[in-house]
């Protein structure tokens, strides 16, 4: 089982990440969901609004 993720860890790491290097807001999320276990952005998003619609960790 995942555990939730951490929104502001990961909105603080894509900043953080584009910011200190010449990656792209698209990169910088990648990498910041990747460092939560997720594949990419659109996977960590998608888990995200799975929970919300469901009220349950998604498996």
């Amino acid at each position: 089982m995942r555990l939730l993720p951490n929104i502001e860890e990961f909105e603080h790491r894509a900043a953080i990440c584009q910011f200190e290097s010449e990656a792209t807001k698209e990169e910088a999320e990648d990498l910041a969901a990747q460092d939560q276990g997720f594949a990419d952005a659109n996977d960590y998003w998608s888990w995200l609004a799975d929970y919300a619609m469901n009220r349950e960790v998604p498996r």
